[in-house]
């Protein structure tokens, strides 16, 4: 079995600091295998903001798969924006806009959806699927395939944001390889989908975990939250942890279960 944290939207910056302790101490109480970080670790991609963000990561267990978010590109300094958009990410955080991470039972691949061109959307390009099709699909069934973007593929109802950009084209060679788990954020909400719900996929159906906001005061109307994702062999267990004031601790939500089926990933009767 391995287990996963899900963190996303972290916002240094703009943090409730009263989380960050708890936070810190609760993942290294789950011994997780992995921490997977689902983008936005700045609110406006200041120095100091990727500072802190890094002091953050270095007090969580590793291994760690990092990708950017949209926050994490200059939005005023117009320069920075367009012609050197992720280099204070790559500075503070990683150089690895690509990373990667495989053991005998898990493979994890970071796609970077930020882009100069958008100030809160996201896409993936054809060289990035192509990655995902060159990692993913020569990997055995017996390796959960999980990738993980900041932005989504699939949205809560009657939610007004929009999916990643070429969310066809990828999922398309996400369903061809097999991916059993795409892991996002941006959204500030805790959700699952299939994507067999929204996308033609030959009848494959992949698990989409969104992750609430960690500890940014940008709410949306739900508690700071991340995941704690066990996945074992054909079953995956996900268990919502969300933020207690009144207790200053995390308390978990009712898990939810999943397994394999030959139609792909559904929700356990």
């Amino acid at each position: 079995m391995r287990t996963l944290v899900h963190l996303s939207d972290l916002h240094f910056g703009r943090v409730d600091k009263a989380i960050l302790r708890p936070l810190i101490d609760r993942i290294w109480g789950l011994e997780p295998h992995l921490i997977v970080v689902s983008g936005d670790l700045t609110q406006r991609a200041r120095n100091a903001e990727f500072a802190e963000a890094r002091a953050f990561l270095d007090a969580l267990p590793s291994p760690r798969i990092v990708v950017p978010g949209n926050h994490d590109v200059p939005l005023y300094n117009l320069f920075d924006r367009f012609f050197r958009p992720l280099d204070k990410y790559r500075s503070h955080i990683t150089d690895d806009l690509s990373p990667f991470h495989v053991d005998t039972e898990i493979a994890v691949l970071g796609i970077n959806t930020a882009r100069s061109l958008t100030i809160k959307d996201g896409r993936i390009n054809a060289r990035q699927i192509q990655e995902i099709k060159e990692r993913m699909c020569g990997l055995g069934p017996e390796i959960t395939k999980v990738v993980v973007t900041h932005h989504p593929f699939d949205l809560p109802e009657n939610s007004p944001h929009d999916i990643v950009g070429r969310a066809k084209q990828a999922m398309a060679a996400i369903a061809a390889c097999g991916v059993d788990v795409i892991l996002s954020g941006h959204l500030h909400l805790s959700h699952t989908g299939h994507s067999a719900e929204d996308f033609e996929v030959g009848g494959h159906s992949s698990l989409i975990i969104q992750a609430g906001t960690a500890t940014s005061t940008r709410g949306r109307g739900e508690q700071n939250a991340f995941n704690v994702i066990r996945i074992d062999g054909k079953k995956i267990r996900i268990e919502r942890n969300y933020w207690q004031p009144e207790g200053s601790a995390f308390g978990i939500a009712t898990p939810e279960h999943f397994e394999e089926t030959p139609r792909g990933w559904v929700r356990a009767a």
